[in-house]
């Protein structure tokens, strides 16, 4: 973890920034203001797709607190997100039984990196890596006034020492 925020106080919030939800229409990230979010980068045939099991853990435990998980679809990373937002929406709800929200499929990395990600990519993590998503389940602590608190490997478990000690810091007080 590495606490780094935005230090151009003129631009916009993470959580301005225009994104679908995964079955249509806005996300509209403009409601967690106020909130933490835990930004994911998911997707359903990857060696780590059992952590959405801990994310909707996280998600429950720390939802009444004002906390969220945002999952964020993403096929660049060998195909392992193939599929249609339905059938992403059903894996999610049927194997998982995932309750937080998600966005549309978007790129990561390279040329059609959605904006989204274009804000997250500067933050480094506990290891010093900043720049390209590395992987799938790559994930970003955004605090409730909308800055990026913190970045956490593909590898971090979303109920990690680690991560939930940075998430209670970053509760709304």
């Amino acid at each position: 973890m590495t606490t780094t925020g935005n230090t151009d106080p003129t631009s916009a919030s993470v959580l301005d920034i225009e994104i679908a939800a995964l079955q249509g229409g806005s996300a509209d990230l403009t409601r967690y203001k106020g909130k933490a979010v835990l930004i994911v980068n998911v997707a359903s045939k990857c060696g780590l797709t059992p952590q959405y099991a801990g994310l909707e853990r996280l998600h429950e435990r720390y939802a009444e607190r004002g906390f969220t998980v945002l999952g964020v679809p993403c096929n660049q990373f060998m195909g392992q997100e193939p599929g249609s937002s339905e059938e992403i929406a059903e894996f999610c709800s049927a194997t998982y039984g995932v309750t937080f929200p998600m966005t549309e499929k978007a790129e990561v990395n390279g040329e059609g990196r959605h904006e989204l990600y274009r804000r997250l990519v500067d933050t480094a993590d506990g290891e010093g890596h900043s720049g390209d998503i590395r992987w799938n389940f790559e994930k970003f602590l955004i605090g409730p006034d909308g800055d990026v608190v913190a970045r956490f490997s593909p590898q971090t478990e979303p109920e990690s020492a680690e991560l939930v000690a940075a998430l209670e810091k970053t509760l709304p007080a």
